[in-house]
């Protein structure tokens, strides 16, 4: 260890106290097995969360903050060990193959996380059903202040107008497609996804706002997409393309967009070095999952011959965010036990805290890069955002009062 202090004690075994060079958290662990113990040593990012879920791996206090907080701190200290460095190696010759994400393995990838019960994610987001990062003015706003702030800071950068006809590229259960045409009423939005449960949903919200006029979803993958758009929107969608397909995504894009239309990439990625999810994460919760960086995102929009007229780095958005997606997690654990088994609830939470702690103490951040063919197709300063977006913000708030967002049942 680098930083903190870990105890491990072994059923019918021994008893490890392992003393790091500086401080850090103070954490002791109980495993079932010495067998697991040699697991988790050779193969950490899949071991310990598979340990987790099954309750043979059991944190004193049962307390995951400060378990995660040491994993994180330690986690390039460990990866530069031989035995992790051995392990690594056979699970990426394993992994290569996972990572051609084709068409029909992305339908089925997506599939994996997202047509699970609405149920689920209704117990831990924000009423317009946003699972991506908020953006957060005040530590102290709620996450559903923080998610509208998102919305309009997107419709902001989107540049607006009347008439204009706007394709959401992975469009989720619509929040954004609706959200868009709030902020601006007479504009038409098709939002494309590959998860059926999602599709549904959002069709059936639009017709129940009668909205379906305005906003029309498809089951359609980005790369078979027709037409020309004024205004391109893609949230959390880049890390589940997979890296080969980065410069697909993108030409889909170029050729999506119009001559002076307006495109708006929202993805997590890594300050530095791009790298495929971990073992557990690419298992569980998302199959082709990959973290890019922003060197390699802006490389592949520019082969496409688009041009970057914006990027935000937004830090300590998403660990924020998570953090109150683990609160009303846990705030609403009785509804959810109703419905999912103990293993299943400690591997959600697993994910929700280990995501949080990646995005709080290593480089994990979200990205925003608005495109164009056009440099001149935005304004030149951003003086433009702080005008619009309170704006946006306010007719989003004034919706979510009336009870325009609420969920539709499904």
């Amino acid at each position: 260890l680098n930083f903190g202090c870990l105890t491990i004690t072994i059923a019918n075994g021994p008893c490890y106290r392992l003393n790091g060079k500086q401080d850090g958290p103070d954490v002791a662990i109980k495993l079932k097995s010495r067998r697991l113990f040699w697991r988790i040593l050779l193969r950490p990012d899949l071991a310990i969360g598979e340990a987790y879920m099954d309750g043979s791996l059991i944190i004193e206090g049962n307390d995951l903050d400060p378990f995660m907080a040491l994993l994180m701190a330690n986690n390039s200290h460990w990866q530069n060990h031989w035995l992790s460095k051995l392990g690594l190696f056979a699970g990426n010759y394993l992994a290569f193959w996972q990572y051609f994400n084709l068409p029909g393995r992305a339908k089925r990838n997506v599939a994996h996380h997202y047509d699970l019960k609405d149920s689920l994610f209704d117990h831990f987001l924000d009423p317009r059903r946003q699972y991506s990062c908020g953006y957060f003015h005040d530590v102290s706003e709620t996450i559903a202040d923080a998610q509208i702030n998102k919305l309009a800071r997107i419709g902001t950068k989107l540049c607006l107008q009347p008439g204009h006809h706007i394709l959401d590229i992975g469009c989720e259960w619509g929040g954004l497609a609706n959200a868009l045409y709030e902020m601006q009423p007479n504009i038409s939005v098709t939002g494309i996804t590959l998860s059926e449960n999602q599709h549904a949903y959002a069709r059936q919200k639009a017709q129940q706002d009668q909205r379906g006029r305005h906003l029309k979803f498809e089951l359609c993958d980005y790369r078979h997409q027709r037409g020309v758009f004024d205004r391109i929107v893609s949230v959390g969608m880049l890390e589940h393309v997979g890296e080969r397909h980065f410069n697909s995504y993108f030409a889909s894009i170029a050729r999506l967009l119009a001559p002076n239309g307006v495109a708006l990439v929202h993805s997590i990625g890594v300050h530095q070095t791009a790298r495929r999810c971990n073992r557990w994460l690419n298992k569980y919760i998302f199959p082709g999952g990959y973290l890019p960086s922003l060197e390699q995102m802006t490389r592949a929009a520019g082969q496409q011959g688009l041009k970057i007229l914006d990027i935000e780095i937004m830090r300590g958005h998403y660990a924020e965010t998570l953090r109150h997606w683990r609160r009303g997690f846990r705030a609403n654990i009785a509804a959810v036990r109703e419905e999912y088994d103990e293993r299943f609830i400690r591997m959600w939470e697993f994910y929700l805290a280990g995501c949080e702690y990646f995005f709080r103490c290593q480089d994990g951040m979200v990205f925003q890069i608005q495109l164009a063919h056009d440099h001149n197709a935005v304004p030149l300063t951003r003086r433009y955002i702080s005008q619009d977006e309170n704006q946006y913000r306010i007719r989003l708030c004034q919706k979510t009062r009336s009870g325009k967002p609420s969920r539709s049942k499904s």
